[in-house]
């Protein structure tokens, strides 16, 4: 007999400026993927969205494997074949988690369908595993602001939410940018100070967000692990922050590994203002881009 279950899991922004590998946030853009067992081996996959002329049905899918790996964790390996349909929003390769968002969904989906036997522990330890790190996958299962970390081998997650609501406005370039050419451009090693500025600077942030203390988020998101390295990789992005800043954002980050630019804004703010301004600088570098005005998502990955 067939069994089927539709599940949505948000975007997620990981480091959030200066909290490299340790901070993320889900926010209100979504994937959506039906997932279907069937008694027949066999593999099939219908993908509307992102990565529909180039997403296949077999292992190297990452929202496939994840499903197999959950599916074994939580039945102990009972074959059965898969049916997947992705409605897939997030942009790929872009900072937004997309590929913890297939992860999150695949695991999410077979323990739903193997009754729930896996804890949200286990999956975020299935789900890191898969992914190498909790920062953009912990957001994806548990929503709001996550701050990661490994204890003993094992990962861990601090789920938080914000005193005062906040928008997001997450700018994407036409042009991609690999986690792996965004890794190789951080140097091995950085200044003793630069760490210290980083220590204060993300316990600034989590302070603010949790206070209510907005004043603070200026200079709370400001970094200098990876962004001042990354910043050759995205062509005006200084001007594409300052644009953000001029338009009344506290300030903007580069989203994960970029090449999303996201600006933290007052709610009370002009997020379509902010949004084209930094729309503008971008094309004043040549480069297309589309924004989101998004919220916090403070559910994580649910089943529908």
């Amino acid at each position: 007999m067939e069994k089927q279950v539709r599940i949505r899991v948000p975007a997620t922004s990981a480091n959030c400026g200066p909290g490299f590998d340790s901070l993320g946030l889900a926010c209100t853009l979504y994937n959506y993927a039906t997932y279907t067992i069937t008694a027949t081996p066999g593999l099939e996959l219908e993908v509307q969205g992102e990565g529909r002329d180039f997403l296949t049905a077999d292992r190297r899918n990452l929202a496939i494997n994840s499903f197999y790996k959950g599916w074994n964790a939580a039945t102990g390996g009972e074959r059965v074949g898969l049916r997947l349909s992705l409605e897939n929003n997030i942009p790929l390769s872009r900072g937004l988690g997309s590929s913890s968002s297939a992860i999150v969904a695949g695991l999410y989906a077979a323990n739903c369908l193997a009754g729930n036997t896996l804890s949200q522990e286990q999956l975020l330890a299935l789900a890191t595993e898969i992914e190498g790190h909790p920062d953009n996958v912990a957001p994806a299962l548990y929503g709001g602001l996550t701050i990661s970390y490994t204890a003993e081998g094992a990962p861990h997650s601090l789920r938080l939410l914000p005193a005062k609501p906040l928008k997001f406005i997450a700018v994407v370039p036409a042009s991609p940018l690999s986690t792996s050419l965004a890794r190789q451009a951080i140097p091995a090693t950085v200044p003793h100070e630069d760490a210290v500025f980083n220590t204060a600077r993300a316990s600034l942030l989590v302070g603010a967000l949790l206070s209510g203390q907005y004043q603070y988020l200026a200079e709370g998101l400001e970094d200098r692990l990876h962004q001042p390295y990354r910043a050759k990789l995205i062509p005006g992005l200084a001007e594409v922050w300052e644009a953000a800043r001029q338009q009344g954002a506290y300030n903007a980050i580069i989203s994960g590994a970029g090449s999303t630019v996201m600006a933290y804004a007052p709610w009370e703010a002009d997020h379509e203002a902010i949004g084209r301004a930094m729309q503008e600088a971008f094309a004043r570098q040549g480069e297309k881009a589309v924004y989101h005005v998004l919220d916090l998502d403070k559910e994580g990955v649910q089943a529908l």
